[in-house]
C-alpha cells in the first residue's frame, strides 16, 4: 500500500513539475536567469524524462544572447506587433453566439472565479488577465503539488478531492483551448525551443485526458 501511495505521489509531483515548467515558458519573455535554469542539471534531468534534450532545442550561444533571441521570438509569437497568438483562453473559445472570443470574455471571469473558489488568489502584482496560459498552468501546478503532498501524508480524501478539482478545470478550461493554442505555435514558431515546448504542452493535455479518464484510485 505504501508503494502505491508513493507512486501516486511521485506521479502527481512529476505532473506539478511539468506544469511549473510550462508556466515559466509562457509567462513572459525569457531572461538570462530563465536560460540558466533551463541549462541547469536539475532541469535537464527533468525534461530528459519527457524525451526532451535541452541541448538539442537551445542553440549553443552565450546565455545573454540566447535569452535575447528567445525573447524576440516570444514577442513575435505572443505580443506583436502584427499577427500574434493570443495567450488568453477567452480569445480561443467561441462565445455563446458562435462568434470569435474576446478579451475579458465569459471564460476570463469563469477562470478567475474557479481559481479563487479553490482557495488560491492572484498575486497583488499580477498584471495579466486571469485566463493567461501561464496562470492556468500555474494553477494546475499548485493543485498537483498539493495532491502529491496529501498522498505522502496518507490523506487520500484530500488528494482525491484535489484531483477532482484538477479534472474539472481540465474539462472546463484546458481541454477547450490549449490544443489549438499549441498547434498555432507549432505552425508559426521559427525556433526549435518554442515548437518543442508547444509539442510538450500538447502531449501533456493528451496525457491528462487519459489520466483523468481512469477510474478512481481511492
Amino acid at each position: 500500500m505504501g508503494n502505491v501511495r508513493n507512486d501516486q505521489a511521485d506521479m502527481a509531483q512529476a505532473r506539478s513539475n511539468v506544469y511549473g515548467l510550462l508556466a515559466s515558458v509562457f509567462r513572459a519573455e525569457p531572461t538570462t536567469d530563465f536560460v540558466n535554469l533551463l541549462k541547469s542539471p536539475e532541469m535537464s534531468d527533468a525534461v530528459a524524462g519527457l524525451g526532451i534534450s535541452i541541448e538539442q532545442i537551445l542553440p549553443d550561444l552565450p546565455e545573454d544572447k540566447l535569452a535575447e533571441d528567445l525573447a524576440v521570438e516570444y514577442t513575435r509569437l505572443f505580443i506583436g506587433p502584427g499577427s500574434r497568438i493570443s495567450p488568453y483562453e477567452s480569445i480561443h473559445v467561441e462565445n455563446e453566439s458562435n462568434s470569435s472570443g474576446e478579451f475579458w470574455g465569459k471564460q476570463t471571469a469563469e477562470v478567475k472565479v474557479f481559481i479563487e473558489a479553490a482557495g488560491l488568489k492572484y498575486a497583488d502584482d499580477y498584471v495579466e488577465l486571469p485566463d493567461h496560459v501561464s496562470a492556468e498552468m500555474e494553477f494546475m501546478q499548485r493543485l498537483a503539488s498539493f495532491e502529491s503532498k496529501s498522498r505522502r501524508e496518507g490523506k487520500n480524501e484530500d488528494a482525491m478531492f484535489c484531483k477532482g478539482i484538477q479534472k474539472r478545470f481540465y474539462d472546463e478550461h484546458l481541454s477547450k483551448w490549449i490544443p489549438q493554442f499549441c498547434e498555432k505555435i507549432i505552425d508559426r514558431s521559427e525556433t526549435p525551443f518554442f515548437k518543442e515546448m508547444a509539442e510538450l504542452t500538447r502531449d501533456v493535455i493528451e496525457f491528462e485526458r487519459e489520466n483523468f479518464s481512469k477510474k478512481s484510485d481511492a
